[in-house]
């Protein structure tokens, strides 16, 4: 066939008609199937009049869409015929079912498009067209049958539906899109028009579904849609519709922005962009539908304008830009790049935790630009993910740059956001990497009055700079450091002072600590301890606590008796727990032998204050005081001074570290069960020296134990059974953390002395101690294995222990002499030849 571009449309209507024409010809000399083809003749046999009608109107024949759907209409006559050419050697019905409803299609194209015909033709075109796209043609065909093969019969046996071969669900869904598509074809474009504009849920969603059909298949032209207004009508519905209605409406606005300027420039008002803002948060699909076409729109500098001023709108988009739906992230990230032409929006997204923008502003705006963007970073309230994110994007570096080189405003702005970003260790590095450290050093020696307002945030990151071990490459640090102590501001000395033990602390700055010293750091800092600020004072307990380690004995020294009175001063106030506790970790540094220091300790009532601390509960709210007071109480519970133990017992300090045995802290812990050792270890002599004394007065039955074979007093013998001690430390062997295993061991292993081994052994299988000896095997540090290996040794000389945990001591025993620890070996076959799995004259020994 020629191409209908090169013909004119009354040659095409002619030719359509003879077509037509020739195809019922065609259908009435069929020999088979006779009734489903004289329906579809008849059906053929309508197009004619209507035809013909069309072609009188010139008007109408001139306009492009007629054109177009005469032409489908063409090509659908011309598919019918070779159907019926071909349908005695196959079955066209289901073919002729599609071209059927094609025809129908094409005729309500030229329905929707005929504005200008009659009422007497549209009606004719409009029963046509619902004729077609409702017709069925219900039948199996069978050929006739040919001379050579038998006749078979025919699967349906009359005209009736056909059947599913899917489930009735599928009946009914094909039912409901043919209803759908009857109330389509019977809307008129006037009836679109209408319920778009004020038609009910139902009925808009019908205009919507005919109208997106129209726009697609481009039956009319763009005037229409300026004429009807169609644009300001779906955005006044839009806000109102149910959520389907809302998708299609979006996705129709989409279509229609498009197709040319105009139609965006219709959409650009602030309520129409607000009514799109607002499904950003709905569903899925209609965000992912809005933010495309709030994306289509961004060219236009008034939409970004309006935009960003939608509150809510910069927050949505950034959570859809992290979202899942990666078209939806896609074009939220399209217009977020749009968006980040105005820095307020830029603020806003920072504010929302997208600080790319931000970024970009910082290493490429103006300097009024970095300025905001530097002074916005250091206002804000950051998480450290939001650090996390602003480090990774770049923000260290400019802001480095910008102090480094910028003027005074520039500066100040800049140390205040690198002093928000260095709360987090990755800036750190990142800080020390980009070269900030001498030139904080020598912003903090300047004389210069302009630049003291930049010093607080300089020695802040510096401060947070020296938590990194890094900064110990930078040499003599500290000593600059040391030297602005004296020359500096309350609040410049406390970051000092918190950057120096930062540095002091880190495992491999012992040189550093040393050099420290020899440079009279002590002395600089003693003075501190009668600092009214509270922080300062704190910052300067604390350095001196990491310098204590080192060199007790010199530490002492150094400190005299009049600072050993300020320090205990400072733990008998009602100070913070955090200041106690570095005062009170200075003094457990100083030597456990120094019987100097322990009688001056004496004389300022240092015991009663760290047990009123412990009773009162203080020590519970921060576990550096805890293991600090703990530490503490070792030096009074020393075994060689009993006189020193039995006024630490009268004060009342074994039911303290019988609590700090249950501490959280394991460091509380072991240094509690490393005093009550020490205690214990006198507790079979205090009791034997008491005999004699309960002649005369009979003791209660209350204190007679089982283990001393005699009657013990806390306060006098300091008895762990008595003291309930064995139950806690027991506990510690059966926990999970290893760290107070030798401890506790230490202070059992006191009830298996070879006078009350026995009774000690008996007690301790009693309260199922054995097997929590056992468990230190499997699992313990060498120390600790070597100490239950020797008590496991005594235990089971008693047959009876040998007899009830032989058995599971013995599979972890073969273990650790297969893969311990050497060191064990000799012990570990001694405790197999007990239990008779190993003779006595084997190698083990």
């Amino acid at each position: 066939m020629e191409n209908s571009d090169s013909r004119s449309i009354s040659e095409i209507e002619s030719e359509q008609q003879a077509s037509t024409e020739e195809a019922v010809s065609l259908v009435k000399n069929l020999e088979f199937d006779r009734e489903v083809f004289a329906e579809f003749a008849a059906l053929l046999d309508k197009f004619t009049p209507i035809l013909i009608s069309i072609k009188d109107n010139e008007k109408l024949m001139d306009r492009p869409p007629v054109q177009k759907a005469v032409g489908s209409i063409e090509k659908e006559l011309s598919r019918a015929k070779d159907l019926i050419e071909g349908a005695c050697s196959r079955s066209p019905i289901k073919q002729i079912e599609v071209v059927t409803q094609e025809l129908g299609r094409s005729l309500g194209l030229v329905l929707f498009a005929s504005i200008d015909a009659s009422t007497e033709v549209k009606q004719s075109i409009a029963a046509l067209h619902r004729e077609l796209m409702n017709v069925k043609f219900d039948t199996c065909f069978t050929p006739s049958p040919s001379p050579s093969l038998s006749p078979s019969p025919s699967p349906c046996a009359n005209h009736g539906p056909r059947p599913n071969k899917e489930s009735g669900f599928v009946s009914e869904q094909d039912s409901f899109i043919n209803e759908i598509k009857e109330e389509k074809i019977s809307l008129s474009i006037d009836d679109v028009v209408r319920h778009l504009k004020c038609g009910n849920d139902e009925e808009f969603r019908l205009a919507l579904l005919v109208l997106g059909d129209l726009i697609r298949d481009q039956v009319f032209e763009k005037e229409w849609i300026n004429d009807e207004d169609i644009i300001p009508i779906l955005f006044n519905r839009l806000g109102s519709s149910k959520p389907h209605n809302r998708l299609t409406t979006i996705q129709i606005l989409r279509i229609l922005a498009s197709e040319n300027d105009e139609n965006k420039d219709k959409m650009t008002d602030a309520v129409c962009l607000s009514v799109l803002v607002k499904s950003l948060a709905r569903d899925t699909d209609e965000g992912r539908e809005a933010v495309g076409l709030l994306s289509e729109l961004a060219d236009i500098s008034a939409v970004r304008r309006r935009i960003g001023r939608i509150q809510g709108c910069i927050v949505m988009l950034v959570t859809m830009h992290n979202g899942d739906d990666p078209t939806a992230s896609q074009d939220a990230a399209k217009l977020l790049v749009a968006l980040s032409s105005n820095p307020q929006n830029v603020l806003h997204m920072a504010e929302a935790g997208y600080f790319k923008p931000l970024v970009h502003c910082l290493k490429e705006g103006s300097d009024k630009s970095k300025i905001l963007m530097a002074t916005a970073v250091s206002r804000m309230e950051l998480t450290d993910l939001c650090r996390a994110s602003l480090g990774e994007d770049g923000a260290v570096e400019p802001l480095v740059r910008m102090f480094k080189s910028g003027k005074l405003e520039a500066r100040l702005a800049a140390l205040n956001a690198l002093q928000n970003l260095s709360n987090l260790t990755e800036n750190i590095k990142r800080l020390i990497s980009s070269g900030i450290v001498v030139p904080l050093l020598q912003l903090l020696f300047s004389v210069t009055s302009v630049l003291m307002t930049l010093r607080e945030p300089a020695s802040a990151i510096l401060a947070r700079i020296a938590q990194s071990a890094t900064i110990l490459v930078k040499r003599d640090v500290a000593q600059q450091m040391l030297s602005l102590l004296n020359l500096s501001s309350p609040v410049i000395q406390y970051h000092l002072l918190q950057a120096l033990n930062s540095i002091a602390s880190h495992s491999s700055a012992s040189k550093v600590r040393r050099k420290m010293k020899e440079n009279c750091a002590v002395q600089l800092l003693l003075p501190f301890l009668t600092e009214s600020n509270t922080n300062t004072r704190t910052a300067a307990l604390n350095l001196l606590y990491t310098l204590s380690k080192d060199s007790p004995e010199e530490f002492m020294e150094q400190l005299g008796e009049s600072y050993l009175s300020k320090i205990v001063g400072i733990i008998s106030s009602p100070e913070s727990e955090s200041e106690k506790a570095a005062a009170i970790g200075i003094l457990s540094n100083l030597p456990v032998g120094n019987k100097k220091s322990t009688e001056a300790l004496k004389k300022l009532h240092f015991l009663p204050i760290l047990i009123s601390l412990m009773s009162s509960g203080a020590s519970s709210s921060t576990t550096w005081l805890e293991e600090s007071i703990s530490g503490m109480l070792i030096r009074f519970t020393v075994p060689s001074d009993k006189k020193l133990q039995l006024f630490s017992a009268e004060l009342g300090i074994i039911p303290i570290l019988v609590k700090l045995l249950s501490s959280e802290s394991s460091v509380a812990k072991c240094r509690a069960a490393t005093s009550l050792a020490q205690l214990s270890q006198n507790s079979l002599a205090l009791q034997k020296s008491r005999k004699s004394r309960w002649i005369c007065m009979p003791p209660s039955a209350d204190t007679f134990c089982q283990v001393h074979d005699g009657y013990c007093i806390i306060k006098s013998t300091f008895c762990l059974v008595k003291a309930g001690a064995v139950p806690p430390l027991i506990q510690i062997l059966e926990g999970k953390d290893r760290e107070a295993d030798e401890a506790a061991l230490n202070a059992l292993a006191t009830l298996l002395q070879d006078e009350i081994r026995e009774s000690g052994s008996l007690y301790i299988a009693k309260t199922s101690g054995v097997q929590a000896i056992i468990r230190v095997l499997e699992s313990g540090t060498v120390k600790a294995q070597e100490k239950a290996l020797w008590m496991l040794e005594r235990i089971f000389r008693i047959e009876e222990h040998r007899s009830q945990y032989g058995e599971s001591a013995q599979v972890v025993l073969i273990d650790l002499a297969q893969n311990g620890d050497p060191r064990l070996k000799s012990t570990i076959a001694r405790v197999l030849a007990q239990l008779e799995l190993l003779q006595a004259q084997s190698s083990y020994f």
